[in-house]
């Protein structure tokens, strides 16, 4: 009787690893306290991250960002949103804001708009 029992237990541990697997497989590889933003849609392609603001992107990501990932630190008084302007120096307008720990696999208002970005503390 016991083994049956000691087989059922193991084969629902090992349901439940390969189920933590997967969800854990689908989260952006965006480093903690940084903001990511990716060149494809899906967090593919070359990844550019930030742990503070940045007036003026430069290089491949300036207008061909196309998924996004902030995974900045939250708490109170804390500057944990990211908003995401068109234009350098946060001039122009908004493409996108992300809330702490938002992760944006594809936006088609946003794509291949993103010139700077500013921590704030929301949208």
């Amino acid at each position: 009787m016991k083994k049956p029992v000691l087989l059922a237990a193991a084969l629902l541990l090992a349901a439940g690893s390969s189920l933590a697997t997967a969800s854990t497989a689908s989260a952006a590889d965006c480093p903690s306290g940084h903001f990511c933003a990716w060149e494809h849609t899906d967090h593919q392609g070359q990844r550019a991250n930030w742990s503070g603001d940045d007036g003026w992107w430069e290089g491949y990501i300036a207008d061909a960002d196309s998924s996004w990932a902030n995974h900045g630190i939250s708490g109170p008084g804390i500057k944990d949103h990211v908003q995401v302007y068109d234009s350098a120096w946060q001039g122009g307008r908004m493409t996108i804001c992300l809330a702490p720990g938002q992760e944006v696999h594809a936006n088609g208002t946003a794509n291949d708009r993103g010139d700077s970005h500013i921590w704030a503390t929301g949208c």
